[in-house]
């Protein structure tokens, strides 16, 4: 006699939830992490960082799926290739954001990915935008301008371009998965953790920075890579498959918002005025989005 089981809608919702939300809080973590760090820059961080989430993702995808993740990027092809290399991009100007800003700032600029992505669809892939989407985006970009508003001439004005710049690699990641036709994450995120760890090497060679750095640096970086990006992708993908478009995208809010939360509560930092009044017109842009268009299935998210 054979037993079927099944999960009933209402218990899958539960769980996604949890799932999604959790991976939002991991995510959220970043700043943090990077505060912690006491003497390693950006590309020494982005090395040990991609070294453990490289080796955790080869891990769960052959256990996942029960083939090596580059078979599944040798189906994918030319778009995987794109995404890992914009992943690079992104990550390395997250961490350079979080750097020379404040974690309010670059977390709420990392925000407008989902916007970059939607005008990169419409003019690469020939997706259609809906007016709703038109006027959010209209909204976040005047969020954005009264975020740099105080910022010019400063070092924090690199890191908001830096944010920006993280924003449209996290874009160009999502519309190569689309144009690839998978919804897939893991492997393009894998590979993309292979290509940092190739470019940060030769970048440390070239600026002299040595590859050895503390244990304390070492360890919060290789754990960002396992525990924020890895640990909180893995959740985002089994949460995202029971959840509505709209859930998910206010759901992915908890990362913007606990972000400043963690590094305000363990560290004590504060956000600008014009950080906190850009930020709300940002999110209300966000907000108002995925509310408008329920029926939308959202752009897929990843962690800097």
């Amino acid at each position: 006699m054979t037993v079927v089981t099944s999960v009933k809608p209402a218990d899958a919702h539960k769980h996604g939830v949890l799932f999604v939300f959790a991976a939002g809080v991991l995510w959220s973590t970043v700043g943090l992490g990077i505060r912690l760090i006491e003497e390693a820059v950006v590309w020494q961080i982005l090395l040990y960082r991609s070294i453990s989430m490289s080796v955790f993702l080869y891990l769960v995808i052959r256990i996942r799926s029960g083939e090596s993740p580059f078979v599944q990027i040798r189906r994918v092809g030319l778009p995987a290739v794109i995404a890992g290399l914009s992943l690079v991009a992104a990550y390395s100007g997250g961490i350079y954001a979080i750097q020379n800003t404040s974690v309010a700032n670059a977390m709420l600029l990392f925000a407008t990915a989902p916007f970059m992505a939607a005008v990169l669809g419409w003019l690469v892939l020939r997706e259609p935008v809906r007016i709703a989407t038109w006027v959010a985006i209209a909204v976040a970009i005047g969020g954005i301008a009264i975020m740099v508003a105080d910022k010019s001439g400063s070092v924090a004005l690199m890191g908001s371009l830096a944010a920006l710049g993280s924003a449209l690699g996290f874009a160009i990641f999502t519309v190569a998965l689309r144009w690839g036709k998978t919804g897939e994450m893991l492997p393009s995120v894998f590979v993309s953790g292979l290509f940092a760890i190739v470019i940060t090497i030769g970048v440390c060679q070239y600026q002299g920075l040595s590859l050895m750095i503390g244990a304390r640096d070492g360890g919060i970086a290789m754990g960002m890579g396992v525990f924020q990006v890895g640990a909180g992708l893995i959740l985002y993908t089994l949460g995202s498959r029971s959840l509505p478009a709209a859930e998910l995208a206010l759901l992915s809010l908890a990362e913007v918002l606990l972000g400043p939360f963690w590094v305000w509560l363990f560290l004590g930092e504060t956000a600008t005025v014009n950080t906190l009044l850009g930020g709300l017109v940002l999110l209300a842009a966000i907000a108002g989005n995925a509310l408008s268009g329920k029926r939308r299935k959202p752009p897929p998210i990843t962690a800097p």
